[in-house]
């Protein structure tokens, strides 16, 4: 099998920062080839190399595509060549259609003017393709992620796709609509699409890939070929992290004190369609010191729950009662639900987790203003110090806490937004997915925060699509479907097995 990419000696400077150092990689012709490594790792910064996004000219090295140099000044001169990249963050326009989607920029005309019959028939073959039966007049924002990452694909493969790359592709996805995904990049590769995943899961690295090639610290660690055998997920982790981690989940004496928070009865209907319920009379509790979690397919109402709980900021004629310490609290609004002791770490951090575009410093006192203010003028020597404390107790890797959260790795900004709610001082947290996106060395230090948390005595409740995660981490499980908690396991008694059979018997 001849290599179809050739990158040779990539290095990458930014001032400051060298974020690739003479990096490797081959890609055969048909092979599915995985690129993993942990957050800041520089995977995403040599796939903008090899796309165009920073051109020839800005980085040290040679690409070699299809037997010859090849020197994209462009996106365009990439994807000229068959060379497209779907990035974890879809670029697809939620208020046009999927026909209009899959040719914007590409679309088929005669004398300037857009031919709708030949741009719908040619959508609806590309979409028969990808196991898509939505009509091409589709709306976009009228379909689920797991199908709008199929039609990305669908558009990849309307540029005559020779070297498809996919970022983080199942990181938003079902169990269900990934395992469909996986299925469907085996069958491209049957067509002879090579192609490129970046991902943290390595289950389902170790399910396509043909070769696997680690980068650490922005330089080549190694590169495996899966068909021989003998990879292991242990193998893959100790080449990412530069560390044998003979356990995923760090040691913890598992104990709970008293009642710390407990809701009962809480009802909750749709925010748009009155008549549908969301949240069924759901009655839970969390003691200090507990990690409680919460299992459930996506579309339970897991994420629901816990949006509603913390100021009521998902859905209407919202009842029920909740206690925090013995006595109930008022968390019918964000301000009243952070006074009364809840803080809630979103699952969507990029959008509505962290502001982005302002510093590290101001992101983490952002929920806690008073504090670091003198009759209500804000003391920024006092926030300074305040960001550096967290910087260090997180191990927020930045130069500076002046550093913008955009520019941060993902498992950095989920430090960040950690920190932002712990400056709060909560006596109960709810975590949503917060290991959504990160690698195993981050993940392993977020495990290890929680741990800290429930060793102060403070309630976690921690929501995760990551069955191993939730029992690796907690002291309960209940688990959710359709809106109702439809049973509860102790540490001891659950499995996945146990979690699934709740789930589809109820």
């Amino acid at each position: 099998m001849s290599a179809l990419l050739e990158m040779r000696a990539i290095t990458k400077e930014f001032p400051g920062v060298k974020a690739l150092d003479t990096v490797n990689l081959t890609v055969k012709e048909g092979e599915i080839h995985a690129l993993v490594g942990e957050n800041g790792a520089g995977k995403s910064t040599l796939m903008k190399v090899l796309s165009g996004v920073y051109p020839v000219g800005s980085y040290e090295g040679e690409i070699h595509y299809e037997g010859a140099l090849a020197e994209f000044r462009n996106i365009s001169d990439s994807e000229a060549r068959g060379i497209i990249i779907i990035h974890q963050e879809l670029a697809l326009v939620p208020l046009l259609s999927i026909a209009e989607n899959l040719f914007l920029g590409n679309e088929r005309a005669k004398g300037g003017v857009i031919d709708w019959r030949e741009t719908n028939r040619r959508t609806e073959e590309l979409l028969r393709k990808v196991g898509l039966k939505e009509p091409p007049t589709t709306m976009v924002d009228k379909i689920g992620v797991g199908k709008q990452q199929l039609v990305e694909i669908a558009k990849a493969l309307s540029k005559e796709v020779k070297l498809l790359i996919l970022d983080e592709p199942t990181a938003a996805l079902s169990e269900s609509d990934s395992q469909a995904l996986l299925d469907l990049m085996l069958e491209l590769k049957a067509q002879g699409v090579s192609q490129i995943i970046i991902s943290h899961k390595l289950n389902e690295v170790r399910r396509v890939a043909d070769s696997v090639t680690v980068i650490r610290d922005g330089t080549t660690v190694s590169t495996m070929d899966a068909r021989e055998g003998g990879i292991t997920e242990d193998r893959i982790v100790r080449d990412m992290v530069g560390r044998d981690m003979a356990n995923r989940y760090p040691a913890r004496e598992r104990r709970s004190g008293d009642m710390l928070m407990e809701v009962k009865g809480w009802n909750v209907w749709h925010p748009e369609h009155s008549d549908r319920q969301v949240i069924k009379n759901a009655n839970f509790t969390v003691r200090a010191g507990e990690v409680v979690g919460i299992a459930g397919l996506m579309g339970s109402g897991r994420t629901e729950l816990a949006m509603s709980l913390f100021g009521r900021s998902y859905g209407q004629n919202i009842s029920g009662q909740v206690e925090i310490g013995g006595s109930e609290v008022d968390t019918s609004t964000v301000p009243r639900a952070i006074q009364a002791g809840l803080a809630y770490v979103t699952e969507d951090r990029k959008s509505l987790g962290l502001i982005l575009e302002e510093d590290i410093q101001r992101n983490i006192t952002l929920t806690n203003l008073p504090a670091v203010s003198t009759s209500g003028v804000l003391n920024e020597a006092e926030e300074t110090k305040v960001a550096e404390r967290y910087r260090s107790a997180m191990n927020i890797r930045t130069p500076s806490v002046f550093q913008k959260v955009m520019n941060l790795s993902g498992g950095n900004q989920q430090k960040v937004a950690l920190s932002k709610w712990l400056f709060a001082e909560p006596e109960v947290l709810i975590l949503d997915e917060p290991t959504r996106g990160i690698d195993v060395g981050a993940k392993f230090e977020i495990y290890g925060i929680i741990n800290e948390l429930s060793e102060q005595g403070r309630g976690v409740l921690m929501i995760s699509s990551e069955m191993p995660e939730l029992l690796g981490m907690c002291d309960r499980i209940y688990v959710m479907n359709e809106g109702a908690l439809v049973g509860e396991l102790s540490a001891e008694e659950a499995s996945q097995e146990r979690i699934m059979s709740l789930i589809v018997t109820d």
